[in-house]
C-alpha cells in the first residue's frame, strides 16, 4: 500500500485496496472499506461505517461516514454510509452514517457533491445528480437521478426528489418534487419543466411535450386528484408513467405549482 502518505493514520481493520491513494493527515478508522482506484486527498476523515466502491475522489476536509445528527443516535443504532462507483466529493463535504434503517446512507454512481454539501442519515441518493454548494439533504431524503440541486438548497426530512429536476438556489423543499420539473421559491414550487436538462438526457419535443401536458392534468385541470391520475394512466410513455408511480408513492404531498 505505498499509496498512503506516511502522514496518513489508516487503523488496523480499514481495507484499502492496494490502487487507492490516501493523501497526508487524512484518518482512515478500522471497518473502513476503501475501493479500487479511489484517490482519497488530504485531511478527510472516512469513518468506520463507510464503505466506498471504485474510482472515486474524496477532496480535501471531507468526512464520509460521521455520526448522524440525530439526537437519538447511539453507537448501537450505527448503520453503513454505502457508496458506488466514480463519485465526486469536494471539499468539506459531510455525508453521514444511517441510524433507523437497515440499508443505512446509500450514495449510488457518477454523483458530484460540490463543496460543503451534506447528505443526512438514511438517505437515498441515486446516480448522476449534482449538489451544487452548500446543497443539504435531511434525513431519510431520497433523491432519484440526473438531479441538480442548486446552492444551498435545503430539503426536508423524508422529502422525495424524482429524476432530472432542478433546484433553484436557496430553495427550501418541504414536499415531494416530481419528475422532470424546475423548482424555485423560498418555499419550493413547480415554476416549469427542466427542459435544458430533458434535452441533454435525450427527451425529444415529443416527449417533453407529453411530460408537460402529464402536469397541466395534475395541477391545472381542475381535476381531483384521484381523477387526474386515472387519465395518465391511460398513457404509454415511459416518462408519464414515472410521474404516476412518483405522485401515487408520495407521503408528504407534492410540492404546489406557481
Amino acid at each position: 500500500m505505498s499509496g498512503i502518505h506516511p502522514s496518513a493514520i489508516v487503523e488496523d481493520g480499514a481495507q484499502v485496496h492496494p490502487s487507492a491513494t490516501i493523501g497526508p493527515f487524512t484518518i482512515v478508522e478500522s471497518g473502513a472499506v476503501i475501493g479500487p482506484d479511489c484517490v482519497i486527498e488530504s485531511g478527510v476523515r472516512i469513518y468506520s461505517a463507510a464503505r466506498l466502491g471504485a474510482g472515486n475522489r474524496v477532496c480535501h476536509g471531507a468526512t464520509l461516514g460521521a455520526e448522524p445528527q440525530d439526537l437519538s443516535y447511539t453507537p448501537d443504532k450505527s448503520k453503513p454510509l454505502v457508496i458506488g462507483d466514480h463519485n465526486h466529493f469536494k471539499e468539506g463535504v459531510n455525508i453521514s452514517r444511517g441510524v433507523k434503517s437497515d440499508h443505512g446512507t446509500l450514495i449510488g454512481d457518477h454523483n458530484y457533491l460540490m463543496a460543503y454539501a451534506h447528505v443526512g442519515h438514511d438517505c437515498v441518493v441515486g446516480d448522476h445528480n449534482i449538489f451544487a454548494n452548500g446543497a443539504t439533504l435531511a434525513g431519510h431524503v431520497e433523491l432519484a437521478h440526473h438531479a441538480f440541486l442548486s446552492g444551498h438548497v435545503a430539503v426536508h426530512q423524508f422529502a422525495r426528489i424524482g429524476a432530472f429536476v432542478m433546484v433553484a438556489g436557496v430553495t427550501g423543499v418541504s414536499q415531494d418534487v416530481p419528475p422532470f420539473t424546475l423548482a424555485d421559491g423560498h418555499r419550493a414550487e413547480i415554476v416549469g419543466l427542466n427542459a435544458v436538462g430533458l434535452k441533454r438526457n435525450g427527451y425529444d419535443q415529443a416527449a417533453r411535450t407529453l411530460i408537460k401536458r402529464a402536469y397541466r392534468t395534475l395541477y391545472k385541470s381542475g381535476l381531483t386528484k384521484a381523477d387526474a391520475l386515472a387519465t395518465l394512466r391511460t398513457e404509454e410513455h415511459p416518462a408519464v408513467r414515472e410521474i404516476v408511480a412518483f405522485v401515487e408513492a408520495s407521503q408528504r404531498g407534492l410540492v404546489a405549482h406557481r
